[in-house]
């Protein structure tokens, strides 16, 4: 018994990334998913923690307190599109980071359009119930593009 335990552990040791294997990929999956369901509904997917989340949005502002629930706002359309996404996993198949670039062009239902949407984005998830859910978001504007009209969520 000890000798398979020493073989467990130096096969981890040697090779870890077999504890995060999937991670990366289920994460893309996901997001690219979720950002599918956004362009085709005009709203959000249900891609919230449980315990709610903190985002920082595009339009400046104070940080938003984000209801388990998701944001609730739709929009006229959404045509995002999400380029060079990084995952860094900090818990296997518990916590990561993901970060990336959403470009395109939306009207949030009450506001005005944002013809070049394009912004940096990192998110914290976390898994719950097999699932990867946003727990933090900060979106920042590149130059040359612009962030979000909304302000608040009230």
């Amino acid at each position: 018994m000890k000798k398979l335990l020493l073989v467990f552990l130096g096969l981890i040791i040697i090779n870890p990334t077999q504890l995060i294997a999937g991670d990366k990929e289920d994460i893309i999956k996901q997001l690219l998913s979720n950002n599918a369901y956004a362009k085709k509904n005009n709203q959000t997917a249900d891609e919230y923690s449980s315990k709610g989340a903190l985002e920082f949005w595009s339009s400046g502002g104070l940080m938003q307190t984000i209801e388990p629930s998701g944001r609730p706002e739709k929009y006229d359309y959404m045509k995002i599109d999400f380029k060079h996404i990084e995952v860094i996993i900090l818990v296997p198949k518990k916590a990561a980071v993901v970060m990336y670039y959403s470009e395109g062009s939306m009207k949030p239902d009450g506001s005005p359009a944002v013809s070049h949407y394009l912004t940096r984005v990192t998110q914290a998830l976390v898994k719950e119930g097999g699932t990867w859910k946003i727990s933090a978001s900060h979106w920042s504007p590149l130059s040359g593009g612009s962030g979000t009209s909304q302000t608040a969520l009230n």
